[in-house]
């Protein structure tokens, strides 16, 4: 679930490009020539120079400065050439992915079929992906339907390699189809990102931040950092995405989210991505202001078992926590127990019953200042963990990213 948390009204508008005029644009800026460009993609010298037309009619810039010696590439038309081959590359790891992972017996699919991909052709496979029904799917990207299943059929006898499962529910991918989408939407992300590269040359700083957030940013650090980024850039829109880490580790790694905030990992779940140290925060137990505990005095694990508590959900370091400090107090676990990572459903309940939760020193911030939530007097062993950024490895923030990073690490909490 996502929903924009800061925005204007001015937006950029932005399609995929089409991309055999992106590899056109690349054989163009390494050659320098129109017709020896053509040579190599297989075109007529017009359709080049039309390819080449459309591009900059669609940034509103220059790509190319044109000389009586050949075509050279402008400032803003070489870092987006960057993005390019970036895109391009996830393309072709994804075709080679999707070959490798079929099970097909004696595939004998083409080898190079990324370079045969049209941008309609990925778009149709990820709008698949998502809704895993070719009507919804149609009705996504704006097509008819048999428009839709004719590009994703045609994508499937370019590449040799089956990609859609019928089953009970709709459409499901297989493996290499899954694949392939992954790197798609990188391809995508890699020309978005140039986009905005783009339009920050032009001194208009538009796009958006897409941010995964569990509930430990969100009181303090990514309101403050959102608050000072907007002043300096009220055009670009911040995207906050919720989720657990598993969900927002898999939206970082297809591209849906830049980056996320959340605790580090030690190890690390997987090699692509990378985690940058934030601060480090304690847990305590919380609970309403008037709790029958705190009226008690001394608290003991043994007396609070017999409250109501909201716990995290299972297989989450906060939970194997609360389960491990009443076993090591030899003290069974409560019985009255409510799962959830709400923390609208967390503060709700706390306030409105004699409900018990684990919880960060920084998540109740505002409601201790007004006396409305408390922690136990309770000392907690071991419960200090560092908060960080995970990005992936390969990332390339954009001007703004980088600022807003920067905002983020610069905010003491």
């Amino acid at each position: 679930m996502s929903y924009i948390i800061f925005a204007k009204t001015f937006d950029m508008d932005f399609r995929i490009p089409n991309i055999r005029h992106l590899r056109v644009f690349c054989e163009v800026s390494y050659t320098r020539r129109i017709s020896a460009a053509s040579k190599i993609v297989h075109l007529s010298q017009s359709a080049v120079t039309q390819a080449i037309s459309k591009l900059e009619t669609t940034f509103k810039l220059l790509l190319f400065d044109r000389r009586p010696e050949g075509m050279f590439i402008t400032e803003p038309g070489s870092f987006f050439l960057k993005r390019v081959e970036r895109g391009l590359l996830h393309v072709k790891k994804g075709a080679l992915e999707a070959l490798r992972a079929s099970t097909k017996k004696n595939n004998m699919g083409n080898k190079r079929f990324d370079r045969l991909l049209t941008t309609a052709q990925l778009r149709s496979l990820i709008a698949v992906s998502e809704t895993q029904n070719f009507s919804l799917a149609a009705r996504s990207i704006g097509i008819s339907q048999p428009t839709l299943y004719r590009s994703a059929r045609q994508l499937e006898n370019i590449s040799g390699v089956p990609l859609f499962i019928k089953n009970k529910e709709g459409i499901a991918l297989t493996k290499s189809a899954l694949l392939l989408v992954k790197h798609i939407k990188l391809a995508f992300y890699e020309l978005k990102q140039g986009v905005m590269e783009i339009e920050s040359w032009h001194q208009r700083y538009t796009g958006k931040i897409t941010v995964g957030c569990l509930p430990i940013a969100k009181t303090n650090l990514l309101p403050e950092s959102i608050c000072q980024f907007s002043k300096a850039y009220p055009y670009v829109n911040i995207n906050i995405v919720d989720g657990t880490y598993s969900e927002l580790l898999h939206d970082l790694r297809h591209g849906d989210v830049d980056f996320f905030i959340s605790p580090i990992r030690d190890p690390l779940p997987i090699a692509d991505v990378v985690q940058d140290f934030l601060f480090d925060d304690t847990m305590g137990l919380v609970v309403r202001s008037k709790h029958p505990a705190l009226l008690q005095g001394e608290a003991s694990l043994d007396n609070l078992s017999k409250y109501p508590w909201i716990v995290a959900p299972k297989k989450t370091p906060i939970r194997d926590y609360f389960n491990g400090m009443f076993s090591d107090a030899g003290v069974d676990l409560p019985q009255q127990l409510v799962e959830s990572n709400s923390l609208i459903v967390m503060r709700s309940l706390l306030q409105q019953s004699d409900t018990i939760a684990l919880l960060s020193r920084h998540i109740i911030k505002f409601e201790e200042q007004f006396n409305l939530l408390k922690y136990l007097p309770l000392d907690l062993p071991k419960t200090k963990r560092p908060i960080g950024i995970t990005l992936r490895k390969d990332w390339h923030p954009t001007t703004t990213q980088s600022v807003f990073l920067d905002i983020l690490r610069s905010i003491r909490t």
